[in-house]
């Protein structure tokens, strides 16, 4: 028995809210139906969030994601009604979502929304030196 798509978002409590730290997501089976042709468009969405109370839950997430297959949508509007859906669940101090559509008439297009929490600013990035084991001389 298959599981249907579904419209509704799940979340859990974030293990760590007192602690800013970056979930990354990739997900690279999306499809939504083109509302002018009626044929399908194929996307990767990379979602990335700093969650506050609440994380999404994956396989609410993967439902969600398939409840678009027979949607005809703009790839702008379901990139931000996906986006505003997610904040709408999750309320994170900041979420981006990035879609990559795939090639279509010769046009790749990628469209980037973001939500940020009033008044959120993030933590300066710690950036570490590598090793490079080629330049160094031990003796």
């Amino acid at each position: 028995m298959s599981t249907p798509p579904a419209e509704t978002l799940a979340t859990f409590p974030n293990p760590a809210p007192q602690r800013d730290f970056h979930i990354h997501m990739e997900i690279p089976e999306f499809t939504c139906l083109c509302p002018k042709t009626g044929q399908p468009d194929f996307a990767t969405l990379i979602l990335d969030y700093i969650a506050d109370k609440s994380c999404v839950e994956l396989k609410s997430l993967k439902l969600y994601i398939w409840s678009f297959r027979n949607t005809g949508c703009f790839h702008e509007d379901v990139t931000n009604r996906i986006l505003d859906d997610l904040v709408s669940v999750t309320k994170p101090r900041y979420m981006k979502l990035t879609a990559r559509f795939y090639v279509r008439g010769g046009i790749f297009t990628t469209i980037v929304a973001e939500h940020r929490e009033r008044g959120w600013t993030p933590l300066p990035t710690v950036q570490l030196a590598s090793f490079d084991s080629q330049s160094t001389t031990r003796g």
